[in-house]
């Protein structure tokens, strides 16, 4: 029998306004204990309000938000000791050591003598940051920031962790360690929301939100997005890329057409019942140039959002 699911953040209607922009805009949302759950989108789609809202900083215009049980904006300061909060920004002390910024972040939460020894021993071990705890923060690398900044938001162990785009300014190897050390810590327990505007980042979440403009256009596993996207993927090798790119684009039924290399991946609307054959026929192109592929998360956020959303 399934048991119902423990949920670590509920929203309802979650809307906040600045004047006349919309910023978040009656946003709905439920999140999952002990999972990774993405906020997808470009800048400015209301992603950094939507996590202010939720960790109790920022007060909505309207609408009703739980975290871990305390409803907010009236219980932010025990959310506080409850969850972690890691900043786009580097935000710690760049004229203090990686030891000395985690000293500073572990009596912040009451944390001393053996156990704060102990603790930060523990993190400075598991981020790699052993042979850097003498050095200056704001001499290290963009990707030990990174780890700093982690070690600093999960210091006093918070059951849920928010991350505002935290690999924005680090290179990709950097980032695939990065989502290794957020696994390990959903493992162990941690419920993660992270926003972010990489499609491969948002691809590794359990559960993401695609925002647009203060709206949540679409929501669900990577796979059921993927699996229900309104559109089909068709991949055409041919000569003339660029001159097909242009004369495909301007057909009924297409929603978008982008070159990847020598290839063009093309996104026909559903109502087409057979795209090859359409493709086919518009293009004069032979069958074995066009092949139905799989959908990515891409397609999915151009199917949902701006040009593509019917």
């Amino acid at each position: 029998m399934k048991t119902s699911p423990e949920w670590v953040i509920q929203a309802k209607q979650l809307s906040r306004h600045f004047g006349d922009l919309k910023a978040i805009d009656q946003l709905d949302l439920n999140v999952e204990k002990s999972t990774i759950y993405g906020f997808l989108g470009p800048n400015g789609c209301g992603k950094t309000t939507a996590i202010r809202m939720l960790t109790g900083l920022l007060k909505p215009t309207s609408g009703e938000v739980t975290v871990l049980g305390l409803k907010l904006p009236d219980d932010a300061e025990k959310l506080r000791l409850k969850m972690g909060y890691m900043t786009q920004k580097f935000s710690l002390y760049n004229n203090l050591t990686v030891k000395e910024n985690l000293q500073f972040i572990a009596k912040i939460y009451g944390i001393s003598g053996f156990a704060q020894k102990q603790r930060i021993s523990e993190l400075l071990s598991v981020y790699g940051l052993d042979q850097k705890q003498r050095q200056l923060a704001g001499s290290l690398s963009g990707g030990q920031r990174q780890r700093l900044a982690l070690a600093a938001a999960t210091l006093h162990k918070p059951q849920l962790l928010f991350l505002d785009e935290p690999t924005s300014a680090v290179d990709p190897e950097n980032r695939r360690e990065f989502w290794e050390q957020l696994f390990d810590l959903c493992e162990q327990g941690t419920s993660i929301l992270v926003s972010t505007h990489y499609m491969d980042e948002a691809e590794r979440c359990h559960k993401l939100a695609i925002l647009e403009n203060g709206l949540k256009r679409a929501d669900g596993s990577p796979e059921e997005l993927m699996k229900n996207m309104a559109a089909k993927v068709v991949e055409i090798e041919a000569q003339g890329i660029r001159q097909l790119k242009q004369q495909i684009i301007t057909l009924p039924n297409i929603i978008t057409a982008a070159q990847l290399g020598a290839r063009l991946r093309v996104l026909v609307k559903d109502s087409q019942p057979d795209p090859l054959a359409y493709l086919q026929h518009h293009s004069q192109l032979a069958n074995d140039k066009l092949n139905l592929v799989r959908p990515s998360l891409e397609d999915v956020f151009i199917t949902c959002t701006g040009g593509g959303r019917q």
